[in-house]
């Protein structure tokens, strides 16, 4: 038994997660309580210590040996002082949550954006394990991204580093407003809501696709009728692969990653997806920038977060 672990929280707007990694990135225990936002901030701060603790005693470690406690958070902060700035979904203003948790923890505390800890978790102990440099994407309702170089994450001058969906890569005759105000965003074409967007538009347009039969279109349905033969939805599938491929290749001269790990609902297309983008990506990287360079799909699932918030501790 390792004599030194770690405890990762993951804290979402319904569920709080938390988990303990030791010194290998391995998860070795859970446990999930309800977030119960409506109770408000001290609730949760409290929700949050209790549950650390807790998973710690239904395990055969001791709180002695918790080396420290990382954070995963939805939101906007001082990542240096763990300051939460603003978090949405989350009765979390202000808040000095490294502060308030070393105090009621007696441990060290990280604290970071849920995206950056995500992706550190599959650098560390997923599908990016024995890789030194890594970027992640994660395809859900927007494109989430992290950078890993040497175990550490990229975070920035002012904690914007790794915010690949709001890479501006659509061109302007093509490309839509984002949810951040700015045009021509990769999350507006290659995120699940980009996908549908695109498949009702298509719909409301007359294109003939079987996707007109479905009365609630999701990223799901597109990628089954693709894979079906539905010309329209091939070409959805296909424009999402062309930009995520292409912000690669950009990517992959700036950072030159080992890796590109992608995960979120949308990844679970599966080689359909991956086997385009990686074609985009060869295309449009210079050789030196993608040889040896893999694109792999992400292992944790909704273990990630856990697993990453973990790793702030151990990389720190």
């Amino acid at each position: 038994m390792s004599d030194k672990i770690y405890v990762g929280v993951d804290i979402g707007g319904t569920a709080i997660k938390v988990g303990i990694c030791n010194e290998s990135g391995d998860l070795l225990q859970t446990y999930e309580g309800p977030t119960e936002t409506e109770q408000g901030t001290d609730a949760i701060l409290s929700k949050i210590a209790n549950y650390a603790r807790h998973v710690v005693s239904e395990s055969p470690y001791t709180w002695e040996q918790v080396a420290g406690v990382g954070v995963g958070i939805p939101g906007f902060m001082d990542f240096d002082k763990g300051f939460i700035k603003f978090s949405p979904n989350l009765p979390l203003t202000n808040v000095p949550l490294k502060d308030h948790l070393e105090a009621a923890l007696n441990k060290p505390v990280r604290v970071n954006n849920d995206a950056n800890v995500a992706a550190l978790g599959e650098a560390w102990g997923g599908a990016g394990r024995g890789v030194s440099s890594v970027v992640c994407y994660t395809l859900g309702t927007g494109v989430g991204g992290g950078i890993v170089v040497g175990g550490r994450l990229i975070e920035g001058f002012s904690g914007m580093a790794g915010e690949l969906g709001h890479i501006s890569i659509v061109p302007d005759l093509e490309a839509i407003q984002c949810g951040c105000g700015k045009i021509g965003c990769l999350e507006t074409v290659s995120s699940a809501t980009g996908i549908i967007r695109m498949a009702k538009d298509a719909v409301e347009r007359g294109d003939r696709t079987s996707l007109s039969l479905v009365e609630t279109i999701m990223a799901k349905d597109v990628v089954d009728a693709a894979k079906n033969g539905d010309e329209v939805a091939q070409r959805i599938v296909s424009r999402a692969a062309f930009y995520l491929g292409k912000s690669m290749a950009l990517v992959a001269v700036v950072v030159n990653p080992q890796r590109f790990i992608i995960g979120g609902g949308v990844s679970k297309a599966g080689e359909f997806l991956f086997s385009q983008i990686r074609e985009v990506f060869q295309k449009y990287t210079q050789d030196k920038a993608q040889e040896g360079v893999d694109i792999v799909a992400a292992e944790l699932g909704n273990n990630a977060g856990v697993v990453g918030a973990a790793g702030l501790m151990h990389n720190a």
